[in-house]
């Protein structure tokens, strides 16, 4: 940001360059000087659960979690709005998406139904138990370094404290985090985000065959551990069908069946916030994978 004002770099990469919060603070200050574009993307942020937990297996405490975090509201007091709500790992914006999957909504009394149904009617000093004396308290890990994440994290424990869910943060920096994801060595949670392609099938992070174990060198990135037949039988078959009308069905059953079992508990899609100075003409943002640069020669400088 420093380098971009004092003129020392003409223009900062829109897709890797200042965060959400950092580009909206900046037009507030700076909106005379440059063009601002917010470019929603296929950047899916999302909370992995790891199945293996005995408090985390039974869909009715992840369907509890996803619906005592007010999603929306984060999107507004945090985002400005500007981060749409994810009901799976497949964007608005694919032309595989398909609406017609299970939402949802931000609803504590049924977090705390279903919680109650789950076993976990007991509350000491705020926090659930079941019958056996287990405490419903999770732990929720995430990169370091990131404000913004590390500021989402610290708004849903305290959402879910309100139902009863005690969650606690743990914060590593990347490489660490990383590593604990490969090796499926988070207990509970684990927060972060990954880049889709446009119609990319999720068959890396969703078949049961892409769980990573030392067996297969730890190759994968099912990382929750997630296995259903029906799930992998839509994978394998998107995959090796062309037929457009065919392969959107397929896709509809993957959604279907991600939003049912909700392995993956999802947040958001985030957009690429483009800070543009005035002069520089041509820059297109494209939401996806490829980035703008491969466009650059239409780009062009005009004083």
């Amino acid at each position: 940001e420093a380098n971009l004002l004092s003129g020392n770099v003409d223009y900062v990469l829109g897709e890797l360059g200042l965060s959400l919060d950092q580009a909206l603070a900046f037009e507030k200050r700076h909106k005379d000087k440059y063009n601002f574009i917010y470019k929603p993307a296929l950047i899916y942020e999302h909370i992995d659960t790891m199945l293996d937990n005995k408090l985390l297996e039974d869909l009715r405490v992840r369907q509890a979690i996803l619906m005592a975090i007010d999603r929306k509201a984060i999107s507004e007091k945090l985002f400005e709005g500007k981060q749409p709500v994810a009901d799976g790992p497949i964007s608005q914006l694919d032309p595989m998406f398909t609406p017609d999957t299970r939402h949802y909504p931000y609803d504590a009394a049924q977090a705390r139904k279903l919680l109650d149904e789950a076993g976990f009617k007991d509350i000491r000093s705020g926090v659930r138990h079941n019958a056996k004396g287990e405490r419903l308290s999770i732990e929720i890990a995430t990169s370091a370094g990131n404000r913004v994440r590390e500021l989402v994290a610290q708004v849903i424990q305290s959402q879910l404290r309100q139902v009863g869910v005690d969650l606690r943060i743990k914060a590593e920096p990347m490489r660490v985090f990383s590593e604990a994801l490969n090796r499926r060595q988070f207990t509970g949670l684990a927060m972060y985000a990954w880049v889709q392609s446009p119609q990319g099938v999720p068959r890396s992070t969703l078949h049961s065959n892409e769980i990573p174990s030392a067996e297969n060198a730890w190759s994968g990135q099912n990382y929750p551990g997630y296995r259903n037949p029906a799930m992998d039988a839509a994978l394998d078959a998107a995959e090796r069908e062309l037929d457009s009308a065919k392969r959107r069905a397929l896709f509809a059953d993957i959604q279907r069946i991600h939003a049912e079992d909700l392995p993956v508990l999802p947040l958001f899609f985030r957009v690429d916030p483009f800070v543009i100075p005035k002069q520089l003409k041509g820059v297109t943002p494209t939401g996806h994978l490829n980035s703008s640069t491969l466009w650059i020669e239409q780009w062009r400088w005009e004083n």
